[in-house]
């Protein structure tokens, strides 16, 4: 008897809750669709015109050739202008080797200004001449900008690179180090703004030592 009345107050109670939600049920299903409801939104696919966009043909030409310009501190010799031609060949756009081939002439040393009429070199032995084949790393590809509307393709990059050179009256291996950042105006014409240091054994004031020759240059060259 106990299980009887049980039952059906769960029953009673049931229906109490259920009967709501039924009747709301009901409800949406009778009501019309209302118009800007979801199901009534149409889906609009546009037909957006396509531009032709020319591209202006750029060269893939990989031989580079130019002059530069640029001031050369000889070790114990002062500093000095120096011009160097650059022949370059780009493997990738990564990598390139390049043969570089720069003249000066050595001033006097300053054992020479201090010791009055002593002479260390001849004019011939103070022509300075060098030259290298280095390997090129561009490490940092990116633009130069010139005011807020104009800009230019450019990179900054590692040399390191071995060679000779020819000074007071000798030929010295040459191991050299240096950086450039190199600005092209177009596909075939760019400047170089570089720093290079020259590392070679000197004996020549009376003790064997490295000698480091600082170059700074700038110049351009051409892409062919």
């Amino acid at each position: 008897m106990e299980n009887r009345i049980q039952r059906i107050f769960l029953t009673s109670l049931a229906a109490l809750f259920l009967s709501p939600i039924a009747l709301q049920v009901n409800a949406a299903e009778s009501e019309p669709e209302e118009e800007g409801s979801i199901s009534n939104i149409k889906i609009f696919d546009p037909e957006v015109e396509r531009r032709e966009i020319d591209r202006d043909a750029i060269d893939t030409e990989n031989w580079e050739v130019g002059l530069h310009y640029g001031v050369i501190s000889i070790e114990d010799f002062g500093s000095t202008d120096i011009k160097s031609l650059q022949v370059s060949y780009h493997v990738t756009e990564d990598f390139f080797v390049s043969f570089n081939y720069g003249v000066a002439t050595a001033g006097l040393s300053s054992f020479e200004r201090l010791s009055g009429n002593i002479v260390l070199l001849t004019d011939e032995q103070r022509e300075y001449t060098h030259y290298n084949i280095a390997l090129g790393f561009n490490v940092l590809p990116g633009e130069g900008f010139l005011g807020k509307d104009l800009a230019f393709t450019s990179s900054f990059y590692f040399l390191t690179g071995l060679g000779s050179t020819e000074f007071a009256g000798d030929n010295r291996s040459t191991v050299t180090l240096g950086a450039g950042y190199q600005v092209l105006f177009n596909d075939w014409l760019s400047v170089h703004f570089g720093l290079k240091d020259n590392f070679y054994d000197i004996e020549l004031l009376g003790s064997a030592k490295t000698a480091v020759d600082l170059e700074i240059s700038t110049g351009f060259t051409i892409f062919f």
